[in-house]
């Protein structure tokens, strides 16, 4: 296997566990991050170990300019990735009342704004070699709502929205597009979430696993996922949407 997946938010927690399993299935892996450089370095010795090649970008994926810069220059200089996973993005909970503008801005413009400003150097290499496997990340919010998260939920909707419809339009080139929507992940994310709240909020009464949604990410970069696109799947434990 000779294919290149650009995984962004892969220093830590979800995006760390994908690019891992990606590369244990020989998928040669671009890591990406904006602050945790050194984090990332730890991932990279790892996935250095399993017989694959791996390289870093650090870039701020709410930075349009650098966004381009960044992609476009290893794109020309390693060649056209097969599959992109965006997994970056950030979360500022407040009650919307209360909600500060950059709150709204930041979260919006990072994870909303991040899949424009990363895909856009990214497509057209794509649809040029004719095959490819996109797939965002969005949240188990994006699909229910929930309460101290409009800002973060709207993003998460507007990323499910805008699966679709790019879907839409890459079907015919061979490439697929397509949504994951994780629930509540073992992740730091929820460290502060009680134990009896995620009982009661799951009916398999547990958190899932980084490992769970990796699993997923790698069989819907496969071959066997080449009639699939355009779907948002939730991987959440059964929690009522």
């Amino acid at each position: 296997m000779d294919k290149t997946i650009f995984v962004t938010g892969s220093s830590r927690g979800i995006g760390k566990a994908i690019a891992l399993y990606l590369a244990e299935n020989g998928y040669n892996i671009v890591l990406h991050c904006n602050k945790n450089i050194e984090m990332l370095k730890d991932v990279q010795k790892i996935i250095e170990q399993k017989g694959v090649q791996v390289r870093i970008l650090q870039f701020d994926i709410k930075n349009r300019k650098e966004c381009n810069e960044k992609i476009a220059e290893d794109i020309n200089k390693n060649g056209v990735y097969y599959g992109v996973v965006l997994n970056a993005g950030i979360a500022k909970d407040s009650p919307f009342p209360a909600m500060e503008d950059d709150f709204w801005d930041s979260v919006i413009d990072t994870n909303l704004g991040g899949f424009y400003n990363v895909l856009k150097p990214i497509v057209m290499p794509m649809i040029q070699n004719r095959l490819g496997r996109i797939i965002t990340m969005s949240s188990i919010s994006g699909l229910t709502g929930n309460r101290g998260q409009v800002n973060y939920s709207a993003s998460k909707a507007g990323i499910i929205g805008a699966t679709k419809a790019l879907s839409r339009e890459l079907a015919k080139r061979k490439i697929t597009v397509n949504c994951v929507a994780p629930g509540i992940i073992d992740t730091d994310m929820i460290s502060d979430i009680p134990e009896n709240i995620i009982n009661e909020l799951v009916p398999m009464k547990r958190s899932g696993t980084t490992k769970e949604v990796a699993s997923l990410i790698n069989y819907l970069m496969s071959e066997d996922a080449a009639y699939i696109t355009g779907q948002v799947i939730s991987v959440n434990g059964g929690m009522y949407l």
